[in-house]
């Protein structure tokens, strides 16, 4: 047996067979995002969780999963997941940050495009029958400047395909960036904003990016640019945004993500942006493509099969990355523990109380935590796990697949 794995939000059919290859893996899916009443049902003997941006895993919802082990989440940003909690709790997170950087990046040009031509306007008022065939205030991206707030994966991307059809790039991060292509970089936000023909924002959400677009930076931004956010809700003040469209200093705006968004087709969608038509609205689809759904399901799922079968850990958001190599003993198992001193060598006391050798031994620390993958003369079996899971520190301990001696769901 292998650990039940519940998939979440219809997640890619591309994650199943990586899963499946887990022998005897029982798989169960749902398209949804379940409400935290109906994920208590559900967790119960869970020990790999696939989520996707919906789902809202607070510590409340984590504690109701005792044997969880891993999340997978297919998407980017993980600010639906408790961080602190999973950590405390010894829950490996794992994202997809590189799947769907094409696809956000090619909605941003699109948008680029469509507001630097008046395209929205133009659209709207044909719906209504009016006919707006004019050149006024409609422009060629070619020569443009594009200001990117963030260079990042996506912020990178975005740059690399702007110069491919002819405007110039800026950009402004918080750290030192290395430029690709002829991007160049902008000393200060307010300097790029004040340079930037359109604006598109990649960062992550933090309290320093809480609203670092308001009404005091949007009017840094030069008269008829346009602004476009498919990062995140938090980052942008939308009162001001509407304010600045309202008075017409922006040409226009393009918001793919929101402080609030609905959690189903059957909520309704609520923004001060509604109703203004120079505003391109959508509802968070910047990665939304069947390329990086399929991609993200691939990347995530071979991150899990590597943790639960090798202990191998690459792109965890809560551990530290612990490449290992090959297995050169009958026993692995995987300790995660808070990093003080003396919980190794408690570990390799009860290792040596029942009498296994240690063959070779991974530990990186991060954050405050520990991860250790440790191969061992004998598979463990439940009152050695028992034993290691006592030790003072430990947040989770478990062997690794195809080094069970006793049923997964115990180990």
């Amino acid at each position: 047996m292998t650990p039940d794995i519940l998939l979440l939000e219809d997640i890619h059919a591309s994650a199943t067979p990586i899963l499946a290859g887990m022998v005897g893996a029982n798989i169960v899916r749902l398209p949804h995002a379940p409400s935290a009443a109906e994920l208590k049902g559900l967790l119960k003997t869970v020990q790999v969780l696939g989520i996707r941006s919906r789902t809202q895993l607070t510590r409340e919802v984590l504690a109701m999963a005792p044997e969880l082990r891993a999340i997978g989440a297919y998407c980017t940003g993980t600010n639906n997941v408790d961080l602190a909690a999973a950590s405390e709790m010894g829950i490996a997170l794992f994202n997809g940050p590189f799947s769907n950087t094409r696809s956000v990046a090619e909605l941003v040009l699109g948008h680029a495009i469509h507001l630097l031509r008046r395209v929205p306007e133009r659209n709207t008022a044909a719906h209504r029958g009016v006919w707006m065939k004019d050149a006024k205030g409609s422009h060629e991206v070619r020569g443009k400047t594009l200001g990117i707030v963030g260079y990042g994966k996506i912020g990178t991307q975005t740059g690399l395909l702007a110069e491919a059809i002819g405007m110039q790039v800026i950009y402004f991060d918080t750290e030192p960036r290395l430029p690709l292509g002829n991007a160049k970089p902008a000393a200060t936000l307010e300097a790029l904003l004040k340079q930037a023909d359109a604006v598109t924002l990649h960062v992550p959400q933090t309290e320093r990016t809480h609203k670092m677009m308001n009404a005091e930076t949007l009017a840094h931004m030069k008269d008829g640019a346009v602004f476009i956010n498919l990062a995140r809700g938090d980052a942008v003040d939308i009162d001001a945004l509407v304010d600045a469209l309202r008075s017409s200093r922006l040409r226009g705006a393009a918001v793919d993500v929101f402080p609030t968004e609905p959690g189903s087709w059957a909520e309704p969608f609520e923004s001060p942006l509604r109703g203004l038509d120079k505003v391109i609205l959508t509802p968070h689809v910047g990665g939304s493509t069947v390329e990086a759904q399929h991609n993200l399901g691939v990347e995530v799922s071979e991150k899990l099969r590597d943790y639960l079968t090798l202990g191998a850990i690459r792109g965890c958001v809560n551990l530290a990355e612990l490449p290992v190599s090959a297995l050169r003993a009958p026993g692995r198992f995987v300790h995660l523990h808070r990093d003080r001193p003396g919980v190794m060598a408690m570990v390799h006391a009860v290792l040596s109380s029942a009498g296994l050798n240690v063959s070779q031994l991974h530990l990186e620390t991060q954050g405050g935590f520990g991860a250790a993958v440790i191969d061992v003369s004998a598979a463990l079996d439940a009152a050695t796990l028992g034993s290691l899971r006592e030790i003072e520190g430990t947040t989770r301990a478990f062997s690794v697949w195809g080094c069970l001696a006793i049923n997964p769901r115990a180990a």
